[in-house]
């Protein structure tokens, strides 16, 4: 196949959702990692047209949700000591304890919505008087973007750019869900973007250690249903090994230039994820030899804690333990406009999937 529009052939889905429910002879419960398959399953109906022993569980691979709130909080302060925040869109009405980025901006913070991190660099060559901030958030997708702003500041020797750093990490992520001990997901989707980036030599440990399948899939309907097929076809016969269906993107070994830009300007740390808690080495942060351009260092942001959200399932239904309709604010006191977690507002969180493509008013 090499058009987009074949991945979005309906009939060709329903002939693979026909082979999954004759191949499928007992429940299985498959976690898609990433929120920008969640959106697809739900925006395209395919939850409704699996088989009923086949339940698809949402995982933690939106980077918006897992921001914890003290991050938030922190970009709102550096907002109210005078910087300038640079954030992408999705981040600007994520809650805090102390509001949102927007929220920051009606207060007169100066917010700048932007589609690059470059940009950013740009604006802090252009204003050499301000500080400028740019809101480092992603999964390893947007590492290499982000730590080439950095590389380019330094090249420019600008002392006013800094990022706050808000990097997540799949592997971990899975197996901490995979450590705990109510965990009952059966096999995995994995998030193909993260591996055009990373590859995908870091999930045969996993698979082999925890027993499960785990299938590297594309966003469209038909990469989705592909990649349940497959896991489905591993767990009848009882094999747990890592499969490849996003080929046309992504390779064993990734983007091995992309992956040497993230070594040098970053390291693994642990890092607090949003509703979930502590995992450890489960995230990014600049190394010592960038660190003048890191806010937290920078700032000494460390004394502006977070108080996480009252009322809101988010870690749950990050964890894959409870989806969106199960919780008693969905789409009535928790809605885009007055979102009371993340997952409601950001564009892969659940919740917000649920909200627009499967919910009647």
């Amino acid at each position: 196949m090499k058009h987009l529009s074949e991945y979005r052939d309906l009939e060709a889905t329903r002939q693979v959702i026909g082979l999954i429910e004759k191949s499928a002879t007992r429940p299985w419960k498959i976690m898609e990692i990433c929120g920008g398959q969640t959106h697809s399953l739900v925006r395209n109906g395919i939850l409704e047209l699996l088989p009923e022993n086949i339940q698809m569980i949402h995982g933690p691979g939106c980077p918006v949700c897992v921001t914890p709130v003290e991050l938030i909080d922190r970009a709102v302060a550096l907002m109210e000591r005078g910087a300038v925040l640079c954030s992408f869109g999705d981040m600007i009405r994520v809650p805090g304890s102390r509001g949102s980025l927007l929220e920051a901006k009606s207060r007169g913070g100066d917010l700048r919505v932007l589609y690059s991190p470059l940009e950013a660099v740009k604006i802090a060559r252009t204003n050499p008087d301000r500080e400028v901030v740019f809101f480092a958030v992603g999964f390893e997708t947007t590492a290499p973007a982000n730590a080439l702003s950095v590389l380019q500041a330094r090249k420019e020797s600008l002392s006013n750019y800094s990022i706050l750093v808000s990097h997540v990490l799949v592997p971990p992520a899975m197996e901490g869900i995979l450590d705990d001990p109510f965990c009952a997901i059966d096999a995995f989707l994995g998030a193909g973007h993260v591996c055009a980036i990373m590859g995908y030599w870091q999930y045969h440990p996993i698979a082999e250690r925890f027993k499960v399948p785990i299938v590297v899939t594309g966003f469209e309907p038909l990469d989705l249903v592909q990649g349940i097929y497959r896991a489905v076809l591993q767990l009848e016969k009882g094999e747990h090994r890592v499969e490849n269906q996003y080929a046309r993107a992504v390779t064993e070994a990734g983007n091995q230039a992309a992956q040497q830009v993230i070594a040098d300007v970053f390291e693994v740390a642990d890092r607090n994820w949003r509703g979930i808690g502590k995992i450890p080495a489960s995230g990014y942060a600049l190394s010592n030899r960038y660190r003048a351009f890191d806010a937290e260092h920078k700032f000494d942001l460390a004394g502006e804690p977070g108080t996480p959200e009252t009322g809101c399932m988010a870690g749950a239904i990050l964890k894959g333990q409870q989806k969106p309709r199960e919780c008693p604010h969905f789409a009535t006191t928790c809605n885009p406009r007055n979102p009371l977690g993340a997952p409601m507002v950001s564009s892969e969180g659940a919740c917000a999937a649920y909200y627009h493509f499967a919910h009647n008013p």
